[in-house]
C-alpha cells in the first residue's frame, strides 16, 4: 500500500495548479490565496477526508470550487446588502436652527447616497470618523493611494452637485 503523500508534498504538487484556477474563478488574487490557504487547512485539519480518493487533484479541485462558489455567495449576499442599505437616505446631521442649514444637510445627505459606495465609505471615514488615508486605507483592504483617489473622487461629485444649492444659500 502506498504511503500517503504529506501536506507540504500536496502542496507542492497542486498548490499552483488551484491557485491558477481559484484566480480564474474569484478574479482577485487576495480572495484565491484565502481560499487556498482555506482548502489546505482543512486537509491538515482532516487529513481523513483524502483516505477514500483516488483522484486527489480533482479532489483538491472540487474542494477549491466548493469554497470558491461560498465565497462569491457571501460577496454577492454581502454587495446586495449594501447597495440596499446605501439607498437609503440616512439622517447624517443633528437637525440645525437655521433653515438654510437644514437644506443644505438634507441635500448632502441626498448627494452622499448617491456616490458609489467605495466613494461613500472613504468620504465617511475621512470627514465622520476623522481617519487618515493610511487608516482608511487599512479599514477597507486598500492602498493609501486608492483611499486619497477616492476621497477626491467623492469630493468633486459633492461639489458638483451642491455648488448651486451653496449659490442660492450663501
Amino acid at each position: 500500500m502506498p504511503q500517503a503523500p504529506t501536506l507540504e508534498e500536496l502542496y507542492d504538487q497542486h498548490a499552483s495548479a488551484l491557485f491558477g484556477f481559484l484566480l480564474n474563478l474569484l478574479r482577485n488574487e487576495s480572495d484565491a490565496r484565502d481560499v487556498l490557504q482555506d482548502v489546505f487547512t482543512k486537509i491538515a485539519q482532516r487529513p481523513q477526508l483524502l483516505s477514500n480518493v483516488s483522484e486527489v487533484r480533482g479532489f483538491l479541485l472540487r474542494l477549491s470550487h466548493n469554497s470558491a462558489i461560498d465565497v462569491i455567495r457571501r460577496q454577492s449576499t454581502r454587495n446586495r446588502n449594501y447597495d440596499q442599505l446605501a439607498q437609503e437616505s440616512v439622517d447624517l446631521f443633528v437637525e440645525g436652527a437655521n433653515p438654510d442649514e437644514q437644506v443644505f444637510q438634507q441635500k448632502l445627505a441626498g448627494a452622499m447616497v448617491e456616490l458609489p459606495p467605495d466613494q461613500r465609505a472613504v468620504v465617511h471615514l475621512k470627514l465622520w470618523e476623522h481617519q487618515t488615508f493610511d487608516s482608511i486605507a487599512e479599514t477597507l483592504g486598500i492602498s493609501p493611494n486608492t483611499a486619497a483617489s477616492r476621497y477626491r473622487y467623492a469630493l468633486d461629485k459633492l461639489r458638483e452637485r451642491l455648488r448651486p444649492i451653496y449659490e442660492e444659500i450663501k
